[in-house]
């Protein structure tokens, strides 16, 4: 090809002709071509005006094939999107104009390419150096050849997706101003897939709520409710997604006319076309979030409610795409793609609450998640969210309307209505609880029952639905409900269908986390299913089924060691551990497993401890020798996943938890204090993290080896005293305290990093929406380094007094709660005055002691009786009667004041 150009551009025979040989190769299947072909395409971008001939082929080729010349024009965009700052000045000009000049290609696909090709130099090139594309796309819209003005509709639509922000900027003079009015002409074009580019166009600017649009508001209304019933579903497609946003934005003009696009929107929701009564459904989610929701919905549900629960059944297609009639599947292997990727959540400190029986679960969509293999968002899962989140706004109202149906669709001969009926049951638990507590005594037998069903889908979805009542459950006697369900269930564990063995797999453990240690009797039992498993299961139920190993360690703790338990639990998972090379990503849910085992085994660990430390120090360094070698030498080496070395330091912790003093020699023998202080210093957040929890561990289980590193470790603590990375923030926070209570009493080993450390620590505790974890590990060290050192720490009492008793008037009695206020009473005997003006919350915080230790409970008396007499007795007696009743009580009976 030439370098040089003329103006008039021309293509050479030759060089098209290369061109064309490309093109058609790349078309072939063959990998071998079409690598070499990409080496070609590579090269040819040194020619200046290789991009002149695939825009010509693209727009001027007619003789060509029209997916050849799409293929031209896609290569071309991928050159503008690589190189576009590259082209010369003179070959950008001639692709711009030959784009403006062939936007209306009478060939869909070639303008369809046009537009993309347009929309990419407008984004790379940014619209503000392509003065005239809006003027001349806009005025396109008026023209009279219809492919001109399709063209031009199809082009503006993408350049409204990617650029909407620009489009309402100074810099370009504002072109909304003149677009929106000229879009909403086009509502009422004759032809639909101009209308519908026309509300495709405006619906880009409603969650911003841009300013022009916001005046033109009414017409934007009343136009889309003159389209309410087009006969084109994407049409309405767009109809129901600009009313789904508005809501969000403009409720207020919605407000009016609620009651009919109530009613539109049922249409909608049962539309004959799929992707319209999808976008239909979504706005009952939006309206779930809206206070208006109650007062608007509750005239509807009677309508409503079944039509929700008719979208809940699996559509024909859905069921083949499920292979749902395949019912024993178990020796099948699963494809890696439909494993999806594992993300590991790193370890955090928290306290135990009075109140506390289970966490909370945030993932209570399980159910909707059945379809992995349709991981798409589909109206089975988006009617079935749609029930749940109106579930918990209407709570038992909704139940009138629903329990017929229910009874209707639970027991019916159809095994797809049946199907929908127990996923409508599991959707409301949360909401509708209590409504539903009189009627469980009939429907879990029943719904045990259906755990036997012959259809692997209805087997699947009861084991999610039971698994959302099993607060219920656990708390009735046992023999009633939970140990049938638990023999049905742990039988589904084992089921020979890989969707039902994984749902059973999650609903155990959501069993797991509510009995805890109510399985302490079963435990056998469900070791051996659980261990069975292990040689069943494919891939993808593997890494569900460590999971579930891992929540029963975490929820009957010390109970586990026992050594028939551990003589079946651990050779599977110590198989496991060996078969895996160390950068196979199925050992993060393995260590994760591993890492809640030994923290329940304790001692029960030992005979394991020592291969599985010496590999997750080894994972920890190699991951850090690559980051070292991609930092030097990036193009030779890949970054690492430091996943790896997450996961390996939280195990570390486990072991250090679990195994306490017996880590003593693994520590002596490793050079895991040099890693870790490397990775204290790692720019990913969650590394820290680890770190530090890490750090905490051992400072607990083997401080002898700690102890040398404190002054190189203090600094990095204090710099990470930082509450917008709260966990990090958490676990640094709780290893300084950690540090202190070890140094215990010489102040003088302490007192070098106070200075670091207490002025962030008062900053966070009086920091307001801190979340409690947080702001009870602050308090805790904050106590614990005035137990090392009250006068250092004694002066700024009063700026954390009242904070701090707020934080620690809720914790569970234990050694943490028990150094912190240790601390508190030696600051106070330091300095009192800091404690007079909040003395009231003092007293409030002692006695949220259960059983203090003796010679603690001495401390308080101490203060009390003393505080009494420097006040005198008059004083103290105004003083507590300001005391709530029951408060007043606990003080006079456990301290005599």
């Amino acid at each position: 090809m030439r370098e040089g150009m003329a103006l008039a551009w021309q293509p050479q025979e030759e060089g098209l002709r290369q061109i064309l040989t490309l093109l058609k190769e790349s078309q072939s299947p063959d990998t071998t071509t079409q690598r070499a072909v990409q080496q070609k395409l590579e090269e040819l971008n040194k020619y200046s005006d290789f991009n002149n001939y695939l825009i010509f082929v693209l727009t001027k080729l007619k003789s060509e094939d029209e997916p050849t010349r799409s293929l031209s024009g896609l290569i071309l965009k991928n050159n503008v999107k690589a190189h576009f700052h590259k082209f010369p000045p003179e070959v950008a000009e001639f692709i711009k104009s030959e784009c403006l000049n062939s936007v209306g290609d009478p060939s869909p696909l070639i303008h369809a390419t046009v537009g993309i090709l347009i929309t990419t130099i407008a984004y790379k090139g940014e619209l503000t150096n392509w003065t005239e594309l809006l003027p001349r796309l806009c005025q396109m819209l008026d023209s009279e050849d219809y492919n001109v003005c399709e063209g031009a509709f199809g082009a503006l639509q993408k350049i409204c997706e990617d650029s909407a922000e620009v489009l309402d900027s100074e810099a370009l003079d504002r072109p909304l101003n003149i677009l929106i009015p000229k879009f909403l002409q086009f509502f009422k074009h004759s032809s639909p897939k101009i209308r519908s580019h026309a509300i495709a166009c405006v619906n880009q600017f409603i969650i911003s709520r841009t300013q022009i649009l916001m005046m033109h508001i009414d017409q934007f209304l009343e136009n889309l409710f003159h389209l309410a019933s087009d006969e084109d579903p994407e049409v309405r497609k767009n109809v129901c997604r600009a009313l789904v946003m508005l809501l969000e934005v403009r409720m207020d003009r919605l407000i009016p006319h609620m009651h009919s696009i109530i009613e539109y929107m049922l249409m909608r929701t049962q539309d004959s076309d799929d992707g319209v009564a999808l976008e239909g459904c979504e706005f009952w989610l939006s309206l779930a979030e809206q206070p208006i929701c109650k007062d608007a919905l509750t005239p509807h549900l009677p309508r409503l409610i079944p039509v929700l629960v008719r979208g809940m059944k699996y559509s024909e297609i859905d069921i083949i795409l499920l292979k749902g009639d395949v019912e024993d599947d178990e020796m099948i292997p699963d494809r890696e793609e439909d494993i999806k990727p594992r993300f590991h959540k790193s370890k955090t400190h928290n306290q135990k609450h009075m109140d506390d029986n289970v966490e909370e679960d945030a993932d209570s969509e399980d159910g909707l998640d059945d379809d992995n293999s349709l991981s798409d968002w589909n109206l089975r899962k988006c009617s079935a969210a749609a029930l749940d989140v109106l579930a918990n706004v209407l709570h038992e109202e909704l139940l009138p309307v629903l329990l017929p149906i229910l009874k209707e669709t639970l027991f019916h001969q159809d095994w797809e209505i049946k199907e929908s009926g127990i996923l409508a049951l599991g959707a409301i638990a949360e909401g509708c609880m209590n409504g539903m507590v009189p009627h469980l005594p009939e429907l879990v037998p029943y719904l045990i029952t259906c755990l036997n069903d012959k259809k692997a889908l209805v087997r699947s979805i009861t084991c999610w639905t039971l698994s959302r009542y099993s607060h219920w459950i656990v708390g009735q006697p046992h023999d009633m409900f939970l140990k049938p369900l638990m023999t049905e269930l742990l039988k589904r564990v084992l089921d020979p269908n890989k969707r039902v063995q994984e749902a059973a797999c999650s609903a155990f453990a959501t069993l797991e986390e509510e009995a805890c240690t109510e399985l302490v009797p079963y435990l056998g039992f469900i070791l051996e299913t659980l261990v069975f498993a292990f040689n069943k299961y494919q891939h993808k139920n593997l890494l569900i089924l460590y999971d579930a190993i891992g929540t029963l360690a975490d929820s009957v703790g010390h109970h586990l060691n026992k050594q028939e338990y551990i003589n079946l639990l651990m050779p599977p998972l110590i198989q496991k551990w060996n078969i895996l090379k160390d950068d196979d990503k199925d050992l993060f849910p393995l260590l994760e497993c591993l890492s809640s085992v030994a923290t329940a085994l304790q001692s029960g660990f030992l005979p394991y401890c020592e291969p599985v430390f010496k590999r997750c120090v080894s994972l920890v360094e190699q991951t850090l020798n690559q980051n070292m070698a991609n930092a030097a030498h990036p193009d030779q080496f890949e970054a690492p996943d430091k996943d790896f070395m997450i996961v390996a330091l939280d195990l570390l912790s486990g072991l250090a938890e679990g195994l306490n003093g017996h880590m003593e020699q693994l520590v002596l023998s490793s050079n895991i204090m040099q890693l870790l202080f490397q990775c204290m210093q790692d720019p990913i957040p969650e590394v820290r993290q680890s770190s530090f929890a890490l750090l905490g561990d051992l400072s607990k289980a083997c401080f002898q080896h700690v102890n040398p590193c404190i002054s190189d470790f203090m600094p990095i603590l204090g710099q990470n005293l930082n509450p917008e990375f709260i966990s990090v923030c958490n676990n640094a926070t709780w290893a300084i305290g950690e540090i202190s209570v070890k140094l215990g009493n010489s102040c003088s080993d302490m007192k070098p990093y106070v200075p670091m450390v207490l002025n962030q620590l008062v900053v966070i505790i009086n920091k307001p929406n801190t979340p409690k974890t947080l702001l009870e590990n602050t308090a805790i060290t904050i106590g614990r380094l005035g137990y090392v050192c009250p006068e250092e720490v004694a002066p700024m009492l009063q700026q954390f007094i009242r904070p701090w008793c707020a934080s620690l008037r809720n914790i569970r009695d234990n050694e943490e709660k028990d150094s912190a206020f240790r601390g508190i009473c030696s600051m106070i005997g330091v300095n009192p005055g800091g404690v007079v003006q909040d003395f009231i919350f003092f007293c409030d915080a002692v006695a949220s002691w259960v059983s203090p230790k003796a010679d603690l409970k001495q401390m308080f008396y101490e203060i009390f009786h003393g505080f009494k007499n420097q006040v005198g007795e008059a004083n103290w007696t105004r003083f507590s009667e300001q005391l709530p009743a029951p408060l007043k009580e606990r003080l006079l009976a456990n301290y005599g004041v």
